[in-house]
């Protein structure tokens, strides 16, 4: 329904009392009583007779209303301006006409300022008296120095700063302040021009029931209202109904309407004796009004008033190009920050640092109060920003409730209880996704909007009780208004929200990009690793090959060398023999390097056979099988079980475990060895770490030996590597660990040590659990 079709009023409380309770639904435009400070005649359209007078004719030019009803303009007027009041009559419209006149067949033929229109199927003459001796009121070039003002400002706050200023040099009033809607039609004051000795009220809100519906209504249609002593007593008209309608005449466009009672004591209350309203008006909706408040009864003139009134509606006629500006300017502004935080996010080799380092210039892109990052579970707070669980909570809650990419409220509270408690930092939120991944999220905050209002003059404004019903004054208004906007933040304006979503389509980007170089260096790795692997394979198959082949010209130069020690010993002296069991020596050292190469290239090549393993079984064997060794070594061995049943090639790990005894019987020089051998507890880990410890079984073995000093805890794994001279601790060729070694990683699993030179060591090895 269009809003001019839609009544906000109840014509039945026409003469009835007015109260807080009934005040929204109060017929305004029909009042049926104007203001005493002039007085009106209502013509009928066709006769052009006075069928409505104000009671007080009587008082202001000694004629009473009853007797000059049914009469006309020319018991006032002279011949000579009554002719041109006959002429304007029949163009009259709502817009009003005025015109000096003396009141010739008046005592003392006094001067009025006669104020002519047409409405609600009447013509109305009002009439405010004038002293002969005021002076034209319009300057010219003030007029233009106003204009010139009001058109350099480049946003709308020194837009309005202007406009007050203006307004109350023309009029004088102590104060005039300019007051603006909000989208849910609540005001703030936004400018003030003010006497020096008043407090303030720049900043102060009002909720939108301050201003009933029905005033708004008429606000859009009389732009101006006017009330120069709030202490009048409200003047009836004679008679009270119009001839043939029965009801008040609509009193929307006069001058003199009297206004309701509940806004007199509002102004009271508030200290004001005078005030003028003038609408500002934009796209046909109102946008805001100069208010203008006089702490003594001021009677400003027509004129003035018109030229107030056209400053009102230039600034209307203006006001959608200073947004305009203002938007620009807000706009060129997020830009640029915009621009800076894309070239260091793409500059950046982390893009999430990228976001806030050098400097947190996320801050810079929104009007905001703070900001954050959450990104695989790490959190960055910038500004004023929620504590870390709070922000971890938010995420979650968007995992579950985010339709789209960009996440915008005013009230967090209204959507999740939980904002509640983050409404002092973040009622305001606008989030963006920042990868697919749940609880990926570049946040902005904006505070409670209640937490940056602040009340700008004295808190003790008048509270008044009368028969009980305590009347409305400023500081209610406040407190009502915070009570509806608590938990809620500024809104997100349409440009911040495609800011923010320019933002998350470039983080794609850059994240595009990196998936892709990531990509291009997995492939360049795999065919490095097919490479890699091709390479090993055929070193295996070398070293089988050679290493196999290499041993039968071993041996028969061992063989040899024995029958020449066996035969010719005698023929020889000893240098001789000395260098033929010297020749002994190195073949039978070679044959043992061939040997353990030989067995490292099996490994490599070999296909592990995975069965059940008992470990406590496999490790009895083993033991069984160096029983002998143990008792001449008088070494002793303590297994620690009992031990699990894995998935394994049991004849690999028999070697492992050999390997393992056989050095911890080797590298000991006490004279009682001690072997433990165990299961280690849940969540040991190797150096290389395993991607998930709870899916390996380790196992160690621990001796009381010479132990091995940090800086050779990897070299000793390495093939052929010995860390003391070939003829100690027995000899050998180096290559059991990088053997044992190998069989572990086969079954996918880690060998390590942890050791102290003098203090022994523990070799720990990973196997993957049985499923």
């Amino acid at each position: 329904m269009a809003q001019s079709a839609v009544s906000f009023t109840d014509e039945s409380l026409v003469g009835a009392t007015i109260t807080l309770t009934n005040c929204d639904r109060e017929p305004i435009h029909i009042p049926g009583l104007v203001q005493p400070y002039g007085f009106l005649l209502c013509l009928a359209e066709d006769t052009h007779r006075i069928v409505q007078a104000s009671a007080n004719t009587q008082a202001l030019i000694g004629l009473a209303a009853e007797d000059l009803l049914g009469k006309g303009l020319e018991e006032l007027l002279g011949p000579g301006r009554l002719a041109e009041v006959a002429a304007l009559l029949p163009t009259l419209t709502e817009t009003t006409k005025l015109l000096g006149v003396r009141l010739k067949h008046v005592a003392g033929q006094p001067f009025y300022k006669l104020i002519l229109h047409r409405y609600d199927g009447l013509l109305w003459a009002e009439f405010e008296p004038l002293a002969e001796e005021e002076a034209s009121v319009l300057s010219l070039p003030a007029l233009n120095n106003t204009l010139s003002q009001m058109l350099s400002a480049t946003n709308v706050l020194d837009f309005c700063q202007y406009a007050v200023e203006q307004v109350r040099d023309i009029t004088g009033f102590a104060r005039v302040a300019m007051y603006r809607f909000a989208a849910d039609e609540s005001g703030e004051v936004v400018a003030e021009a003010k006497r020096d000795d008043l407090d303030p009220l720049l900043g102060l809100h009002y909720p939108a029931t301050d201003i009933p519906q029905q005033a708004r209504a008429m606000y859009l249609k009389n732009w101006l209202r006017f009330i120069p002593d709030i202490d009048y007593a409200p003047t009836p008209l004679v008679p009270a109904r119009t001839p043939g309608t029965g009801r008040p005449p609509d009193m929307t466009y006069a001058v003199l309407r009297s206004v309701s009672p509940i806004h007199i004591e509002y102004l009271r209350n508030m200290g004001v004796a005078a005030t003028m309203t003038i609408s500002i008006i934009q796209d046909g909706k109102l946008w805001g009004m100069v208010m203008c408040h006089h702490d003594a009864p001021r009677l400003v003139s027509y004129e003035l008033r018109e030229l107030c009134l056209f400053i009102g509606k230039t600034f209307s006629a203006l006001l959608s190009t200073k947004e305009q500006l203002e938007t620009h300017a807000y706009q060129l502004r997020l830009q640029q920050a915009q621009v800076r935080l894309l070239e260091q996010v793409s500059n950046h080799v982390n893009f999430v640092e990228g976001l806030y380092q050098p400097v947190p210039i996320v801050l810079d892109v929104l009007n905001c109060g703070g900001a954050a990052i959450c990104f695989d579970g790490e959190v960055v707070r910038l500004g004023n920003a929620p504590t870390p669980p709070q922000i971890r909570e938010l995420a979650t809650w968007l995992d579950e409730h985010l339709e789209e990419d960009v996440f915008h409220t005013d009230s967090y509270a209204r959507l999740n209880q939980a904002g509640l408690a983050m409404r002092a930092t973040a009622s305001g939120v606008l989030a963006v996704a920042l990868a697919q991944e749940p609880g990926n999220y570049l946040f902005w905050f904006r505070p409670e909007l209640l937490q940056t209002v602040r009340w700008a003059g004295k808190h003790e404004k008048v509270h008044k009780m009368e028969d009980g019903q305590l009347f409305l004054s400023p500081r209610q208004s406040f407190a009502a208004w915070a009570q509806t906007v608590e938990s809620t933040a500024a809104p997100w304006l349409p440009l911040e929200l495609e800011t923010a979503n320019a933002i998350r389509l470039h983080i794609a980007d850059v994240r595009l990009k990196v998936f892709n170089e990531l990509q291009a260096r997995a492939a360049s790795l795999g065919r490095l690793n097919t490479e890699l692997a091709r390479s090993n394979d055929e070193l295996d198959s070398f070293a089988y090959v050679a290493s196999h082949d290499l041993k039968e010209p071993l041996r028969g130069i061992h063989n040899y060398s024995i029958f020449l020690l066996e035969d010719y010993a005698e023929l020889l002296d000893a240098d001789g023999v000395d260098k033929l069991q010297t020749l002994v020596r190195l073949s039978q050292r070679m044959e043992a390097l061939i040997d353990s190469l030989l067995q490292l290239s099996r490994v490599g090549r070999l296909d592990l056979e995975l069965v059940p393993t008992d470990m406590n079984e496999l490790v009895a064997d083993v033991l069984d099988l160096l029983r002998p060794r143990f008792e001449q070594t008088h070494t002793t061995v303590d297994v620690r079980g009992p031990l699990p049943t894995i998935e394994a090639d049991a004849v690999r790990l028999r070697e492992v475990f050999n390997n393992l005894f056989t050095n911890a019987i080797k590298y000991n020089n006490k004279p009682e060895r001690r072997i433990t051998v165990g299961w280690a507890p849940a969540g040991k880990a190797g150096p290389r770490g395993a991607a998930n410890p709870a899916d390996y079984d380790v196992f160690y073995v621990q001796d009381n030996g010479i132990g091995i000093e940090q800086r050779h805890h990897e070299s000793i794994f390495r093939i052929f590597k010995r860390l003391h001279a070939q003829d100690k601790f027995g000899g050998g060729t180096g290559a059991g660990l990088a053997i044992a070694k190998k069989m572990v990683e086969k079954h996918g699993g880690e060998l390590w040590v942890e050791s102290v030179l003098g203090q022994g060591a523990t070799f720990y090895f990973s196997l993957l659990k049985a499923h």
